[in-house]
């Protein structure tokens, strides 16, 4: 009966999450638009931090709680899918054609930003002192979020892509949206993360398995999202751009806030999972040259599903 209400309310949250991040974006799209902010820099601002919220508010409640299983698990979990599991679903969808800079520095610095952490985390073996993602690593990847920003904004009168209409709305209802939008963020957030704690203790699993499965998926939707309707409208560059976009900002971001709030403990048996993560990160860029230049078919698609299954079931049995 516990695990029915813990299942329940963690649904609940997820679904505030998501809602909260659709009003918050909308919202703050809608002010971008009034006070005549371009399109693009909207993009490259409002819409990533939208699809990144559930996993920002999930780690920065976690990381003040102490849940550090949870803060990692929940990153690293989340990259994983958003390149096996939501790429291999948008390619299925219709295959994705990358531009150029796309292959030769998003994705390489989203490699960048996993062996990072894989760096940062593993003090015994590359620094001094216990194994933990400290403040100083923290701020070390703000310096990196800084320039991937500043990369950003430098291509954005070369590189503009396509952007939805933007819906035109009333100072009163753009305060309405932003308001319950990030009210359903905090609080959908806080369900995620007590719940989520409360399946590991009923399943006696350990709450960084919650925080790569459950809570990880949880909080991937809005990029699942995003990234399926971009695909499904022929909108390539959005599709892959949101999920390398999104990778980077949840390590170089979200990760190094949530390790200045509370230094993030490490345990060794999470390297498997960052290191996976690499591997994936390295095939993305390695699929872009196989056949069509440039181009993730849906043969490769189906081998990104096929990996992420044979990493869950690997999950399920380690626990």
């Amino acid at each position: 009966m516990e695990i029915a209400v813990d299942l329940t309310f963690l649904v609940i949250g997820f679904a505030m999450l998501i809602k909260g991040a659709d009003l918050l974006v909308e919202g703050s799209a809608a002010l971008a638009v009034r006070l005549s902010i371009s399109e693009i820099v909207i993009g490259l601002t409002v819409v990533s931090f939208g699809t990144s919220a559930p996993e920002l508010i999930v780690n920065i409640l976690a990381s003040i709680q102490g849940k550090t299983d949870i803060t990692l698990g929940n990153v690293v979990g989340s990259n994983i899918i958003n390149i096996l599991l939501i790429l291999g679903i948008a390619g299925l969808m219709r295959p994705i054609v990358t531009e150029k800079n796309t292959v030769w520095r998003e994705i390489p610095f989203s490699l960048l930003a996993a062996v990072a952490l894989f760096i940062t985390a593993n003090d015994a073996i590359f620094g001094n002192g216990p194994d933990e993602i400290s403040r100083g690593d923290g701020l070390l990847f703000l310096m990196f979020f800084t320039i991937f920003i500043a990369y950003s904004f430098s291509i954005s009168g070369i590189e503009i892509r396509d952007q939805e209409e933007i819906k035109t709305l009333s100072v009163t209802r753009i305060t309405i949206y932003m308001t319950f939008g990030l009210a359903g963020l905090l609080l959908g957030g806080k369900l995620v993360v007590d719940n989520a704690v409360g399946i590991a203790r009923v399943l006696d699993v350990s709450e960084k398995m919650i925080g790569l499965t459950i809570v990880a998926i949880g909080t991937s939707l809005p990029e699942l999202f995003t990234t399926s309707v971009a695909a499904f409208k022929g909108k390539s560059d959005i599709a892959i751009g949101n999920i390398v976009g999104s990778n980077i900002f949840n390590i170089f971001f979200i990760l190094a806030l949530s390790s200045i709030i509370n230094p993030i403990k490490f345990t060794t048996d999470l390297n498997i999972d960052i290191l996976i993560l690499i591997g994936a990160s390295v095939i993305l860029f390695m699929t872009m040259f196989i056949g069509t230049e440039r181009k993730l078919d849906r043969g490769e698609s189906i081998f990104f599903i096929l990996v992420y299954i044979a990493y869950f079931v690997f999950l399920t049995i380690r626990r």
